[in-house]
């Protein structure tokens, strides 16, 4: 994973709660076991018609936000079954933070393992980036070493992250990185153990 520190990014604002692991990723493309290629089908019964076409009631189709690398949801975001499918599309699709009023669990951790940060704000602050994402581009400015969010409206914000996920991300590491940081340590044990 690259390592992340920070990221200036437009706003695609998702104004839904509950959004479930089902519509990031329906289930008829978990086939693949790659994680690569699944940004084509994010939100795919949202964003298609069943003729394959581009639905244009679906605000993700919006050209104003066809570079954004921010989502910005509501409360519950990723609920649903524990497919890891979910953050793999989001960040295939080029989405680098998610920033929610509160995420499932497993969808929450399991972005930190593939480079996504998801940020948890006020529902203050997140309707307002959403309101202000819907009227006009709007841009952010995300500190991941001072904990900070700053648009261009204005909004500043301070979000918590657990030390271990932040540190994850910032040296762009994943669960195997970790343990290979020990690879010594784990061959003088195997060392000792075979004598």
């Amino acid at each position: 994973m690259e390592p992340f520190q920070q990221h200036e990014g437009l706003i695609y604002p998702l104004d839904r709660s509950n959004v479930d692991t089902d519509q990031i990723i329906p289930k008829q493309f978990l086939k693949r076991i790659e994680r690569q290629g699944f940004g084509q089908f994010l939100f795919y019964n949202w964003r298609f018609n069943d003729d394959g076409t581009l639905r244009e009631d679906f605000s993700m189709n919006d050209p104003m936000y066809k570079e954004a690398t921010v989502l910005v949801g509501g409360e519950n975001f990723g609920c649903g079954s524990s497919r890891e499918h979910a953050p793999w599309a989001i960040q295939d699709y080029g989405f680098r933070v998610v920033i929610a009023t509160s995420f499932a669990d497993i969808f929450y951790n399991n972005c930190f393992k593939n480079g996504i940060l998801p940020i948890v704000l006020p529902k203050e602050q997140v309707n307002e980036l959403l309101d202000q994402a819907k009227e006009e581009k709007l841009r952010v400015h995300v500190d991941l070493e001072n904990q900070q969010v700053k648009s261009d409206n204005g909004l500043q914000a301070a979000f918590d992250i657990q030390p271990y996920h932040k540190n994850m991300l910032l040296n762009g590491w994943d669960e195997i990185s970790v343990t290979l940081n020990y690879a010594e340590a784990i061959e003088r044990y195997e060392t000792q153990q075979a004598k």
